[in-house]
């Protein structure tokens, strides 16, 4: 079933958000050294508590992490008012604007963005947020430095993929050797994967927890899975359904299954680098011994993330959420999706050496992006044509969203999900032929599961 659009989505704003999204946009592109116009509204705006504006030009030039102020009576510019900066992401927002070239920021931004409205990845931040513009504008920023340094994630994980990962498997460097293949264990056994739609249409992933065993990879390799796997299902989102859905497998959990680093991590990325990315989360099946460790981790939740969580004990009680016929039948549906993964195949990234054509996009999609900067910054100073301003911005938000499909095999390794045809090129198609057949498009003579590590049971894997 597709979702109508949500509130607090492009398109379906209040006067109100409208007025916060163009706030956000106004310090964001001056972070990123794009001079945007005040709106005439601020003026009135700016007397009001709490607001946020943004500074006179020279006092950007003079300390540019005052990027904007405050109107609250508070004396410490540019620090949160949210007195429980949860993971320091203030700290990290001050050094950033101190140290990172505006230009990078801003091209982290756009690569972000990919085929997303980018009206809509900031209402992911404001949302967030509570429409607070300054506490999106830090998470906007520290969430940007997360990807370029912490993680990168699409200069290196995305771009590398599994095909880097295969190579490297080979590597004569032992530490090299040992990451790759700790990353493709995993894909290999099927610890997680993305697979079908749940009743309100979005994408599910699947977590099977009795996969896991606590030190059999190593934590870069579970959190670059993690990321991978979280950005991947990042292009099954649409406009109208803009969430995922995951599902807890707890089948035959037992205290070697609990490993609280991995746990922590993922839920650092749900709440504070993919904001409002989690639909619903789903905790099938788990026995008694883990309410204990629920108790544990409900703390370190978001309340709002917190209320995402749902145990279902059988299939009756998992069918609210999902249809029958879209639970995978080792969970008692009626979907006969196994899982399988297909190994890289020589060849299939060839484009991403094609650096002619590649350039000829990135120019094209950098043209894009400039334009829509400034029918931006004309939407956010014209009130008088706002609507007609917007459907320009609209436009160009699809031409950024068709464009970055062009790009996407020059920029990003094929997947598993590109191969078993869930993902072609812009259209995704959630029960592919190739998946509900069991006939992955690759050559039969090549083990889809690979070896299972002698930790594991060979019932593990069904």
């Amino acid at each position: 079933m597709m979702s109508p659009t949500l509130p607090g989505r492009p398109g379906n704003l209040t006067a109100e958000q409208e007025a916060r999204l163009q706030e956000l946009w106004t310090v964001t592109l001056r972070v990123f050294g794009v001079q945007a116009p005040d709106r005439p509204e601020d003026v009135e705006h700016q007397q009001q508590p709490g607001s946020v504006t943004a500074t006179p030009d020279k006092k950007v030039k003079k300390k540019k992490n005052s990027i904007f102020r405050r109107h609250n009576g508070d004396n410490d510019e540019g620090a949160s008012a949210d007195q429980e900066d949860k993971y320091g992401q203030g700290k990290d927002f001050q050094q950033v604007l101190a140290t990172v070239d505006p230009e990078k920021l801003r091209n982290a931004f756009w690569s972000m963005v990919k085929h997303d409205h980018p009206d809509g990845l900031l209402l992911r931040f404001l949302r967030a947020r509570k429409w607070d513009v300054h506490n999106a504008l830090v998470m906007l920023i520290a969430t940007m430095n997360w990807r370029m340094k912490e993680q990168r994630v699409d200069d290196d994980i995305m771009k590398n993929g599994e095909g880097q990962a295969a190579a490297n498997s080979s590597s004569s460097n032992a530490a090299v050797k040992r990451e790759a293949e700790d990353f493709l264990a995993q894909l290999r056994l099927g610890k997680s994967f993305l697979h079908g739609t749940d009743r309100e249409g979005r994408p599910m992933c699947f977590v099977r927890v009795r996969l896991h065993k606590q030190g059999e990879q190593s934590n870069t390799s579970l959190e670059r899975y993690t990321v991978y796997t979280i950005e991947t299902a990042r292009l099954l989102l649409a406009s109208n359904v803009d969430t995922a859905a995951i599902v807890f497998d707890m089948t035959g959990f037992s205290m070697a299954n609990m490993d609280y680093a991995p746990v922590k991590f993922m839920i650092k990325c749900f709440e504070a680098n993919y904001p409002e990315s989690l639909g619903v989360v789903l905790v099938h099946k788990s026995p008694w011994i883990f309410q204990s460790v629920w108790n544990i981790i409900k703390g370190w939740l978001d309340p709002v993330v917190a209320s995402k969580v749902h145990f279902t004990k059988n299939l009756d009680e998992l069918e609210r959420f999902v249809e029958k016929s879209h639970i995978i039948k080792e969970l008692g549906g009626d979907d006969p999706y196994e899982y399988q993964y297909v190994e890289f195949t020589a060849g299939e990234n060839e484009k991403m050496s094609d650096e002619s054509t590649r350039q000829q996009l990135v120019e094209e999609r950098a043209r894009t992006v400039k334009e829509y900067e400034k029918i931006t910054q004309e939407w956010i100073a014209d009130s008088q044509n706002r609507a007609t301003l917007q459907q320009r911005r609209n436009d160009l938000a699809e031409r950024l969203r068709s464009g970055y499909w062009q790009l996407d095999p020059y920029v990003r390794a094929r997947s598993l999900y590109d191969r078993v045809g869930l993902i072609q090129g812009g259209a995704i198609q959630h029960y592919a032929e190739s998946e509900t057949s069991n006939a992955p498009k690759a050559p039969a003579a090549v083990p889809q599961n690979g070896p299972l590590p002698t930790e594991h049971r060979a019932d593990d894997v069904d």
